[in-house]
Formats: structure tokens, C-alpha cells, sequence
């Protein structure tokens, strides 16, 4: 109990908080994990009631990144509550595997969530589990939520993929979509990512630029995990930067987790002590680009819109998601009979990625050299016409970080390539093997570096 009153009150006091919250809501906002916290120690040490546990929220309002009373701590699966369906109303349920509060990945998520519930108001009801552990626990939860009569549920994490595809398996009239994975049934299981990659390439171009500007040939980067999505962002980065940088090197560290507050700052300060003039997140948290601000060099952030809020004078950019007009078009399609599970994986031209700062409206930031934003904007229009894809972004000819010729000229990845890390990823969804599998680091990255084994 000592233990979880530590690791509550630490995660706490190093969240980072909006300046423009009032007094009241910074005090609003200790008070209420502490008493979180008091409760949670006494119920351990009071007799456990028949069926006790965590009420699971079925509202919220996503906090702005970094708020410290949406930091929750793992969810335990056979505490938690499920949460109730509505009669009456199209029953969704999401399953985060970080707390909505992250300003990134599951901050995204929910925002897409209250969208859903906002436009389709009058016939959906959603609610959500968020920090549930990847594994046996989300297994856990995803079938005591379709057990509850639940009409469809998203689970966000790479890590949910198998769990969700043996719940769909046992539970035939729910809908299930898994994001970020590439496993799917053809009558209830449909996985759900998007071209990312494309984003992450003009991300590469930027920082590259910022180093030029700066007289530094090192860029960083924070890696959650050796899989193939995780791969392909970070080879995307470094093949936009030798655009931009040809003699910049792409510094990884990898931290194997989504959430961690912590270590990705740490991750990030180990970067800049390196001599990274740009700090690139691939994970969930603000963290790391605040520590860039702090150590006076430049951030990239990810997943949210709001991810710069932190530190807009020293944070570039930040390629996001727009989940919302996604999932409405999804649960309509349910709604009414017509979703067919499938692999969607959906590119710029669909206006659920943006870059913040080039969209339509925005002003890029003061930190992104001058030169390099008519670039920027010449080809994130070219890939919101559809005429520059994740496919394009990915044609030969492509070297490894060895030197090594690994796509020849005139090929390019296919979406096989893209998702698999080796040939037996194609056999096991029924889709071909992939040929040039994302398990190889692109040129520009620092040679030394290695994939990890997991």
C-alpha cells in the first residue's frame, strides 16, 4: 500500500500543468488524487464485498495534456466494474491502455469518443476502461464488457490485437475493432490504423531543417517498441530528414512502453545530452517535449493536436489524429447493417491525420525554419490530394542504415510490407508474405543501431 501511495503521489507532483488553470482547479486537482488514493488503501485493508470494485467511468471530459487528476493507475480486471449499458441506445465501449489525461495517444482516443457520443447523441451511448494492462487483464475485460451487452467495443493498443480477436471470436454479434493491428474476422473483427508514416516523413523534413538551422547533425527519437507500426514511423523520420539533412543522424532510444512518464523523459534527456537538436516522441506523453524546452533545444510530440500546449515556443510540430468523423462513420455503418469488418487503414486524404501547424487555418511554428515550410506545404497537399501516399513515401531506392540496398529502385511497399515484420505475419491473416518486411532501420539512422530482439 506504501508502494501504490508513492507511485500515485510521484506520477502526481511530475505532471505537468496548463498555466491558464484557475487556483480552484489546481487545488481541485491535488485534493481529488489524494483522496482517490485514501480510498483506494482503505478499501485494500477492509474485506473484500461480493463483486466489489472500481466504478468505471461511462463519461468524461478529456483534461488538457498533462492534467494531473487523469492519471490512473492500471486497471486490475477482476476489480474493475463494468460499466452499464443505456437501453434503448447503440451500446460503445472503448478500452484505453493509458489514462485519458496522457496528452497524447489515449487523449486522442477519447476525444474521438465524446465526438461520437456528441454527434450522435439521440442513439449512442459510449463509455470507456482506460489504463487496462496489455495481456490477460484486457482479455478479461473486453469479454465482461460484451458479456454486458455492449454492441460494439474499440480497444487502442497494439498489444489488445489478440485478446480482442478471441473475444470476437466468442461473441459473434458484437462488433469489435482493434486499432493499430492487422488481425480481422469477416463477420465481426475489423482492425483500424492509418498512414501515420506519412506524416512522420514530413516530421523528418522539419527537424532536419531545425538542425541545419541550428549547426547540429543529430536528431532523436523516443521508440516504444520494436514492431512493425513503431519500425515504419521511425524509418519514415529518417528518410524525410536526409530530405532535409543529408548528413543528420537519427539517435533511438528504445523504452518499451506506451506510457511512461518517467522514462520517456528520461529517454528524451538522454537524447539531449547527446547532442540531439530535435526530441522526436513515438510515445504518449508530453513529457518529452517539455524536456526539450527546459534543455533549450526543440520537441516534436504525437498523437494529439494539444501536444505542444506544454511548450509551444520550443515544440515544432505535432502529426495527430482525428478519430472522431472515424468512429461516427463506423458505428453509423453498424447502426445500420452496413459495416463489413475489414483491414481499414486510412491515409492523409482522409482528413483524419494533421500536421498541427500546416493545416488549414494553423500558422506552423516559430521554431520551424522558413525555408522549409513551402516544402512541407507543397506535400502535405500533394498527400491530402491523394497523389502523395504512405506508398509513395515508401519507393525505392531505399538503404538500410548499414549502406545496404534493401528496396531497389522502382518497388515500392505494400501494405503487407508495411505491417509485417517477417513472411509469417501475411500467412497468419491470409494476406501474401510480405517481400521487403519492416524489420530493417533506414539510411540516416545512426549505424550502430540494432532492432532489439523482443
Amino acid at each position: 500500500m506504501v508502494s501504490l501511495l508513492a507511485s500515485t503521489l510521484f506520477r502526481f507532483t511530475t505532471t505537468h500543468r496548463s498555466e491558464e488553470k484557475s487556483m480552484r482547479k489546481k487545488l481541485w486537482n491535488i485534493v481529488v488524487p489524494i483522496l482517490l488514493v485514501s480510498s483506494i488503501l482503505l478499501n485494500a485493508c477492509a474485506p473484500a464485498a461480493p463483486g466489489a470494485g472500481t466504478k468505471a467511468p461511462t463519461e468524461a471530459t478529456a483534461a488538457p495534456a498533462g492534467d494531473a487528476a487523469t492519471e490512473a493507475p492500471a486497471a486490475d480486471a477482476s476489480a474493475v466494474q463494468i460499466p452499464e449499458v443505456v437501453d434503448g441506445k447503440f451500446n460503445v465501449a472503448f478500452v484505453y491502455v493509458g489514462p485519458v489525461g496522457d496528452g497524447g495517444w489515449t487523449y486522442a482516443h477519447n476525444e474521438g469518443r465524446l465526438y461520437l457520443e456528441d454527434v450522435l447523441s439521440d442513439t449512442v451511448h459510449t463509455a470507456y476502461l482506460e489504463s487496462v494492462p496489455e495481456g490477460a487483464d484486457a482479455e478479461r475485460v473486453i469479454r465482461n464488457l460484451a458479456r454486458a451487452g455492449f454492441n460494439a467495443i474499440f480497444t487502442t493498443s497494439f498489444g489488445f490485437m489478440d485478446s480482442t480477436a478471441t473475444v470476437a471470436d466468442e461473441f459473434p454479434d458484437t462488433y469489435f475493432v482493434h486499432v493499430s493491428g492487422y488481425k480481422k474476422n469477416e463477420t465481426n473483427f475489423a482492425n483500424l490504423f492509418g498512414s501515420m508514416e506519412s506524416l512522420k516523413y514530413l516530421v523528418g523534413m522539419i527537424a532536419g531543417a531545425r538542425a541545419v538551422a541550428d549547426g547540429k547533425k543529430s536528431i532523436g527519437y523516443i521508440a516504444p517498441f520494436p514492431i512493425p507500426e513503431v519500425i515504419r514511423h521511425i524509418n519514415a523520420v529518417s528518410m524525410g530528414m536526409r530530405k532535409t539533412c543529408p548528413d543528420c543522424v537519427l539517435d533511438i532510444r528504445w523504452i518499451f512502453t506506451w506510457f511512461d512518464p518517467t522514462i520517456e523523459r528520461q529517454a528524451a534527456e538522454s537524447l539531449i545530452q547527446s547532442g540531439a537538436a530535435v526530441v522526436i516522441t513515438g510515445s504518449d506523453t508530453t513529457g518529452p517535449v517539455q524536456a526539450a524546452d527546459e534543455a533549450g533545444v526543440y520537441g516534436v510530440g504525437y498523437d494529439s493536436r494539444n501536444a505542444c500546449d506544454v511548450a509551444p515556443k520550443s515544440c515544432l510540430t505535432v502529426p495527430y489524429w482525428n478519430w472522431g468523423p472515424v468512429y461516427v462513420k463506423m458505428v453509423q455503418e453498424m447502426m445500420d447493417k452496413s459495416f463489413k469488418p475489414d483491414d481499414i487503414y486510412f491515409d492523409v486524404d482522409s482528413g483524419a491525420l494533421g500536421l498541427l501547424g500546416f493545416m488549414e487555418g494553423q500558422t506552423p511554428s516559430a521554431g520551424v525554419p522558413a525555408e522549409v515550410i513551402p516544402q512541407v506545404q507543397e506535400l502535405l497537399a500533394k498527400m491530402q490530394a491523394g497523389d502523395f501516399t504512405r506508398f509513395d513515401v515508401f519507393t525505392g531506392p531505399i538503404n538500410n542504415n548499414k549502406g545496404e540496398e534493401v528496396v531497389p529502385a522502382g518497388s515500392s511497399l505494400t501494405q503487407s510490407d508495411l505491417e509485417g515484420i517477417d513472411a509469417t505475419v501475411g500467412a497468419e491473416i491470409g494476406r501474401p508474405a510480405c517481400t521487403y518486411c519492416m524489420n530493417w532501420l533506414a539510411e540516416g539512422i545512426s549505424p550502430d543501431a540494432e532492432l532489439p530482439k523482443q
